[in-house]
């Protein structure tokens, strides 16, 4: 496995972000082993029914495990069940359980009138792989055209395509329609789809509007979405006068390389260093460097 910059705290409890396949479950499955701690698995259907009908079952899941697992609870996409947390922050509260809680939305949990622990849990956020991460692993080419979502560097040729294409399905299935996020996903591919060829730019809400046919504000709610399930950011710009900071646009930024080329249909396109897409992919690499290392550096 490749050493993780999240510095991952087993003292206190806390909660693990990130989108999907990011590495998160792994990173906890390194360092929480399930033959030593218990895992409540929210993707698991029958798990996730039980606590859906009755959040209180949960004390049961741990009383019905061995005492030595009971110390620290892991539990893996939290988001799908906020009301859980009310419950987790009582028997840390009251028992002094420690949990990890992983989830691919922290503004969706708060949204769910989750209160986030009220402040006992730490907070961190996994992102794709960083060059340091990589180390001799790392292929700028390759990341260019591929991103660096961790099973990427398990596959070789059209495997990756077929995997980032797989990526997105799984991402409207999953994350947009099995949630409800919005009522109609066709206008909202369309617009995943218009905003991967403005990846870099401020996002006109007008003209993307006019594109794919809805109002400005199912558009302002389109890019809210993706900022609450982490596919994308908006970056904003630096002046040293905070009056001009404050007037000027943020651009938006898909949260990795290969994801955005995936949602652009430029997957099969070959990237050749001099041209202009390749500098917009190295730029939208440079962009995604900074932004992740300095999140890991300072979370908020």
């Amino acid at each position: 496995m490749l050493k993780r910059i999240v510095n991952i705290l087993k003292s206190h409890s806390f909660f693990l972000f990130g989108p999907r396949s990011t590495g998160k479950s792994t990173l906890l499955l390194f360092n929480f082993p399930k033959e030593d701690h218990l895992w409540v698995d929210l993707v698991n259907s029958k798990t996730e029914s039980l606590l859906r009908q009755d959040p209180e079952k949960l004390e049961d899941l741990i009383e019905g495990a061995p005492s030595s697992k009971q110390k620290f609870i892991i539990i893996d996409e939290i988001q799908k069940n906020p009301k859980l947390l009310d419950v987790v922050h009582r028997l840390s509260f009251e028992r002094k359980i420690k949990f990890a809680l992983t989830g691919s939305s922290a503004r969706k949990l708060k949204r769910g009138a989750a209160n986030l622990l009220a402040g006992r849990a730490f907070s961190f956020t996994c992102f794709p792989l960083t060059h340091i991460e990589l180390e001799k692993k790392f292929d700028l080419d390759s990341i260019l055209a591929f991103g660096s979502l961790p099973e990427i560097f398990e596959l070789n040729g059209q495997d990756r395509i077929f995997f980032l294409r797989s990526y997105v399905e799984t991402y409207f299935k999953e994350e947009v329609s099995a949630e409800q996020l919005v009522r109609n996903l066709i206008p909202f591919r369309n617009f995943l789809e218009v905003a991967s060829h403005s990846n870099g730019k401020i996002l006109n809400i007008n003209n993307i509007a006019h594109d794919i046919g809805v109002d400005h504000s199912t558009v302002k709610n389109y890019s809210s979405i993706l900022e609450d399930t982490m596919l994308g950011f908006l970056l904003p710009p630096y002046h040293g006068s905070i009056r001009k900071r404050q007037q000027s646009k943020s651009k938006f930024y898909y949260f990795d390389l290969g994801v955005q080329r995936a949602l652009s249909g430029r997957l099969e396109i070959k990237l050749e260093p001099g041209n202009y897409e390749y500098g917009e992919a190295f730029e939208h690499f440079i962009i995604l460097e900074f932004f992740r290392l300095i999140r890991y550096k300072k979370p908020d």
